[in-house]
């Protein structure tokens, strides 16, 4: 008898605890992985644009920790403010005080010192300016150049890029001080327009990339370039969208904050949006396709192999959390959907579990669009 009562309690808690708000059109394999317990009751939902239909849904208005899938909200907000033909310009001046040298920025977040990076990405390659001036002043090993618009990150990296150079590096108080010094034009250097580095950022998930170009867009905003501008310039690029941003939490513009909090709807109407405006089309052209590029090279291969090719999406992982939200293909539709799993145990092993959790749940919907 009491053998009989354990085993009704455990076909008991077997039950799916999971009660989505509409998925008759939904398989039950799909309910059953979203009620796994690997991903520790995510928050779900599946939206069908075409019909604005929520098809399925478990705690989309839950606050979670969204990883990396916050690079789509940072993304949206630099190339509504921004535009995708920015291009960012460094220069290099000769100065009005003597034996100095201004260096002036747009705050470009794509500088490289690499000549792999810049031959293949065609990034700015800022080498190129001290170069320019050995050549303009043979034999002086020590210079001392003012700045203002270039990330002391970026400096540092040219000063151990030139260890025969003593560069001094000075910071201006401002662009205004700064355009009062200006003198010839040395060189100048730029890297590729907005749209191209959005497409990097979210194909490789750039941690640098997307918080600063978070930042850049609250300053282009009239914001303070910090994180609650940056929290600004995102509630009021989404309500310009029409997007949820109620209960937002942003403390960077990347996602690595445990203590960024945003729901699986808000990233949802977001992909919506994107989809249905032109100027965000990068975005979508950026993200990784499964099986094939990117963060997604290397996923569903193996555990979810149907869906290869049919899924574009934004990964996003940190501890306890892991995430992804795009776009699934089901034959002639694109399905939206979200998923962030932010209580995953914190190991490495969980974390696979979980991916290949998410990727089993999607192939069950995943279907390739049949020849006309």
């Amino acid at each position: 008898m009491r053998r009989s009562l354990i085993l009704a309690t455990a076909i008991a808690l077997s039950v799916s605890t999971i009660l989505p708000a509409n998925s008759s059109s939904l398989p039950t394999s799909f309910i059953k992985f979203a009620d796994s317990p690997l991903l520790a009751h995510p928050g779900i939902i599946v939206i069908d644009p075409a019909t604005d239909q929520t098809l399925f849904s478990y705690k989309p208005d839950a606050l979670r920790a969204p990883a990396s899938v916050l690079k789509l909200v940072s993304m949206a907000t630099a190339i509504h403010n921004l535009g995708i033909d920015k291009v960012f310009h460094t220069s290099l001046y000769q100065s009005t005080k003597p034996d100095t040298y201004l260096l002036l920025g747009e705050s470009d977040p794509w500088l490289t010192a690499s000549p792999f990076e810049a031959k293949k990405y065609h990034r700015a390659f800022s080498p190129e300016l001290i170069n320019a001036l050995s050549a303009a002043h043979p034999g002086i090993r020590n210079f001392t150049i003012e700045y203002s618009g270039v990330y002391g990150k970026d400096l540092l990296i040219l000063e151990k890029y030139f260890p025969k150079l003593k560069l001094n590096f000075v910071a201006l108080p401002s662009n205004n001080v700064a355009n009062t010094l200006m003198s010839e034009k040395i060189a100048e250097i730029a890297s590729p327009p907005l749209s191209e580095i959005v497409k990097f950022t979210l194909l490789w998930s750039d941690n640098v990339l997307a918080d600063r170009l978070a930042h850049l867009a609250a300053r282009k905003l009239g914001y303070v370039a910090d994180v609650q501008g940056v929290q600004l310039a995102f509630e009021e690029t989404l309500g310009t969208l029409g997007v949820e941003t109620k209960g937002l939490v942003i403390k960077d513009g990347n996602g690595l904050s445990k203590e960024t909090r945003i729901s699986a709807r808000t990233v949802a109407e977001l992909l919506i949006a994107i989809k249905k405006n032109p100027e965000y089309q990068v975005i979508y052209d950026g993200l990784p396709l499964a099986g094939k590029t990117g963060t997604l090279k290397t996923r569903f291969v193996t555990d979810a192999p149907s869906a290869v090719g049919l899924v574009k999406a934004k990964t996003g992982w940190i501890n306890g959390t892991v995430s992804l939200a795009g776009y699934v293909t089901v034959g002639a539709n694109q399905y939206v959907f979200t998923v962030i799993a932010d209580h995953v145990k914190q190991t490495e092993y969980s974390r696979q579990l979980a991916r290949e959790t998410i990727d089993k749940m999607l192939a069950t919907i995943a279907k390739p669009k049949t020849a006309a």
